[in-house]
């Protein structure tokens, strides 16, 4: 663990009481002492800095001292669903990475039983994204949402000025382009990619397609690599 996050709810005043695997970790990895700091923050709330209070083989005490609240990140991920055993190991990674907004879409190559699976139950996905979080040292939880009919959501939904959409054929590569100041989308599709319908669609909404090289990749593996530079190409333009 990386930072130590906690629910607003768990906190007695200025005090939080740990008796699960955060007492586990704290107490068998970091082994602090009494008096000691800790990086710790709240789920979708401030990073803080707590103060061992206590120790005990089944229990830690900290005292929290908010720090600052950090900015919500810049970048929306629009993602076909994908397997469950493959989204099972992207929501950590996603997190962890940094977005605001997941929309996890249906589209014409996406298997209808995909979306009975209970990788997509809200508790699920909540432990999944805070073990990301845990990962990254960032406490801004991302904003979740199943799609099941693609064509009526894009039409009624307010995306970023900046939109992408990660196809293989595109003629411009994400890695050289230039990405303007404001917030972005990036829209990656299923095994196999989007149909030319939908492809239109999200042409005729703005999205620019963009490829990231020759080769093509399994989905999970282009969503990593295309959300990752995505999201460094804000940082580096100071976008929040």
């Amino acid at each position: 663990m990386n930072r130590i996050l906690y629910k607003k709810s768990e906190l007695a005043h200025d005090q939080l009481l740990l008796t699960d695997h955060r007492a586990t970790h704290i107490l068998q990895v970091l082994k602090p002492a009494v008096g000691d700091k800790l990086r710790t923050g709240e789920i979708d709330g401030p990073w803080s800095e707590a103060e061992v209070l206590k120790l005990s083989p089944q229990k830690v005490i900290l005292k929290i001292v908010n720090l600052d609240t950090p900015s919500r990140p810049g970048l929306d991920l629009l993602l076909a669903l994908p397997r469950p055993k493959v989204l099972k190991r992207l929501l950590p990674q996603i997190a962890a990475i940094g977005v605001d907004h997941l929309y996890l879409c249906n589209a014409e190559r996406v298997e209808k039983y995909y979306f009975d699976t209970h990788v997509l139950e809200p508790g699920f996905i909540h432990k999944s994204l805070v073990e990301g979080l845990v990962q990254s040292g960032d406490t801004c939880l991302p904003k979740v949402e199943v799609v099941r009919h693609l064509p009526s959501f894009l039409e009624k939904t307010a995306f970023p000025e900046n939109r992408w959409l990660l196809h293989p054929s595109a003629s411009e590569s994400l890695l050289n382009k230039e990405i303007a100041a404001g917030r972005s989308v990036l829209a990656i599709g299923p095994e196999g990619g989007w149909r030319e319908a939908e492809l239109a669609q999200f042409e005729g909404l703005g999205f620019q397609p963009l490829s990231l090289f020759d080769r093509i990749l399994r989905s999970d593996t282009a969503c990593i690599a295309a959300l990752s530079l995505a999201a460094a190409k804000g940082e580096a333009c100071g976008r929040a």
